[in-house]
């Protein structure tokens, strides 16, 4: 009896048969979490070329005169350009102008005390007129003829997939995509002399 047993285990340690589903049963959530996440990854580089191409458009056509007071439309051929996003995606239009490209950076500023910070007291050249140092000098909306206008569009969409909090990742995905056109000469430009300010 007890020899007869004892071949029984025997025989079930060598019997080999389910351990491929045992072993698929540990490595498939894994497996499918990695594919999942990979899938989710590359839709994000898809929607992200989509919204490059469709801020491109937009941008080049509201740099037009006939264009340059219709941004609502702009917006709203960039959002049927991404619309397979699908209708929970949100949509954050910005628009800057600029007399130039070469003031589309932080004013100028004379840094006395070589801190690289602008502090009160310090000089600084005052590009789009508002009295005060501005990290960004763009004013807000298409700007006029001759200017240059950065545009940008923010994306949120919820993510393929329920299975961001497993990576750390926020359930809704977030993309940018800015563009920076000069708009056509329809006009004489409105130039603002740049003011020095000391205070």
């Amino acid at each position: 009896m007890i020899a007869r047993l004892a071949r029984r285990v025997c025989a079930l340690r060598r019997d080999a048969r389910g351990v491929t589903v045992v072993e698929f049963a540990i490595i498939a959530p894994v497996m499918l979490a990695l594919i999942m996440g990979l899938c989710d990854l590359m839709y994000q580089a898809y929607v992200q070329s989509v919204l490059d191409g469709a801020m491109m458009k937009a941008g080049r056509d509201s740099a037009l005169e006939t264009n340059a007071t219709n941004a609502a439309a702009q917006d709203a051929a960039v959002k049927n350009m991404v619309a397979r996003l699908g209708p929970e995606a949100k949509f954050f239009p910005e628009r800057k102008s600029y007399q130039s490209f070469s003031v589309g950076k932080p004013e100028n500023f004379t840094d006395t005390n070589r801190d690289g910070v602008r502090n009160a007291g310090e000089c600084y050249d005052d590009v789009n007129g508002n009295k005060q140092w501005d990290a960004d000098p763009g004013r807000t909306g298409q700007g006029g003829a001759n200017d240059v206008t950065k545009y940008t569009m923010r994306v949120e969409y919820p993510r393929l997939f329920p299975i961001a909090p497993m990576f750390g990742w926020p359930a809704k995905q977030t993309i940018t995509a800015t563009t920076m056109l000069k708009n056509q000469p329809y006009r004489t430009q409105d130039v603002k002399a740049i003011e020095s300010i000391c205070t």
